[in-house]
């Protein structure tokens, strides 16, 4: 997944971010196939994912960017109290559709150390770059 890798790191340069995950849909289940800033100890907790916990997997389910401004403060209802070790504090991940739109493939998500308010732009150009990983997944 090299080139999982690359795109991750592209958009966390992109969007000025210190963590970044992909995960590849599996059933009901998000398996994570790239990462970047992520602590080691959190690993086997992000490696496998149902849809519908935590921000990707609410991403999977929802089918619609799921953002949290500040997750030191706020776990929005759909982070797990782990995902505070990361140090994240905003974070935004999206779904990854099928080239017909109908099946999500998977999810890309980023975060920042710092309390973040992703734009409406920024959401739909994370969308796009993740659309660009549907061949990897």
């Amino acid at each position: 997944m090299k080139e999982a890798d690359a795109k991750l790191k592209e958009a966390m340069e992109e969007f000025d971010c210190q963590t970044g995950t992909v995960h590849q849909t599996e059933g009901e289940w998000l398996l994570l196939v790239a990462y970047a800033g992520v602590p080691e100890f959190l690993l086997d907790k992000i490696s496998k994912i149902p849809f519908g916990k935590g921000i990707a997997g609410a991403a999977a389910a929802t089918r619609e960017p799921v953002e949290l401004c500040n997750l030191q403060e706020d776990l929005g209802g759909v982070a797990k109290e782990d995902a505070r070790k990361t140090g994240v504090a905003g974070s935004l991940a999206v779904p990854v559709f099928s080239e017909d739109g109908k099946i999500v493939m998977g999810t890309l998500g980023v975060g920042k150390v710092v309390p973040y308010e992703f734009s409406d732009v920024e959401k739909a150009r994370l969308a796009e770059i993740g659309q660009s990983l549907l061949p990897l997944l």
